[in-house]
């Protein structure tokens, strides 16, 4: 049996794991240190009491954290490694920039560790959300996740070069999470010129369901937006080194942080997704936090 180590079992992560699991694999992760939220998310599955133990324990590592902490988990990863004296293949599923991955890649490698090129696309995996969850994976070694796909959670293998799978998040998110701030922008600019209902309205009419939705699409990422600005950062190293310029998605950066000062931002993900009502997003964003 094959044993899958996640790190770490956030609202992602922890979806993984479970979707792993019932394909067959024996998951095991840690809330060492973790947050009440995390470690609630992580209810039911196989705990372990530290990094060290889930790295000596697997065969596969997958590291699914948010941009700003990629790389620390990297050198974690990497150091439980040297002292447990083991080689797990290490699995990076975050949405960061090709020169992110590339020192991550030297991080794990010179621990011994091969490393997967890897990048999600979609909500987390669950069985009875009629979604699809794909995971992007290129470099080699990628059979070590593609054996695990389920209807809810495809692998899609992208190349034998890594960086391509990155490359796509890099450019996804790009979009996904850019229309959503420049809802948040426009938004709140029509608030403030008293037109917001009038601008809603015609969202609704013109996008269809992802104008009707924008007042449950806006909560939901503003409570999850102190971890965008890093993921706009990435996306921007990557389009500065594409050779198009980083202007655009560092302002998008801006807009989640200025975002993430209203109370709108104090709200959990899971308290966020009961938020459908145009008139509660409208007062949360006008409220600043200290």
């Amino acid at each position: 049996m094959t044993i899958i180590g996640v790190l770490s079992p956030g609202a992602m992560g922890a979806a993984l794991a479970r979707t792993w699991q019932r394909s067959g694999a024996r998951v095991v992760t840690t809330t060492a240190g973790r947050s009440a939220r995390t470690q609630q998310l992580a209810e039911g599955l196989e705990l372990v009491d530290s990094i060290d133990e889930v790295v000596r324990a697997a065969d596969l590592v997958v590291s699914v954290v948010p941009p700003a902490r990629a790389v620390a988990n990297a050198e974690q990863i990497a150091a439980a490694a040297l002292r447990r004296q083991v080689r797990p293949v290490v699995a990076d599923l975050n949405a960061i920039s090709i020169p992110t991955l590339e020192w991550i890649t030297s991080v794990l490698t010179e621990a011994g560790c091969a490393v997967i090129d890897g990048s999600i696309s979609g909500n987390p995996p669950h069985p009875d959300s009629g979604q699809e969850t794909r995971i992007y994976l290129s470099g080699p070694g990628t059979q070590a996740l593609t054996a695990f796909d389920t209807p809810e959670l495809r692998s899609i293998e992208v190349g034998s070069e890594p960086g391509r799978a990155s490359a796509i998040k890099m450019c996804t998110a790009a979009v996904y999470k850019g229309m959503t701030a420049l809802m948040v922008q426009a938004l709140r600019t029509a608030d403030a010129h008293g037109v917001a209902e009038f601008v809603a309205t015609d969202w609704a009419d013109m996008l269809g369901d992802l104008g009707a939705g924008a007042a449950h699409r806006i909560a939901v990422a503003t409570s999850k937006s102190d971890r965008f600005p890093d993921e706009m950062r990435e996306i921007a190293a990557t389009q500065g080194a594409a050779g198009f310029g980083a202007q655009l998605h560092e302002a998008i950066a801006e807009v989640f942080e200025s975002a993430h000062r209203t109370a709108l931002g104090d709200l959990s993900p899971e308290q966020a997704a009961d938020v459908h009502d145009l008139t509660v997003v409208l007062a949360a964003l006008r409220t600043a936090r200290d």
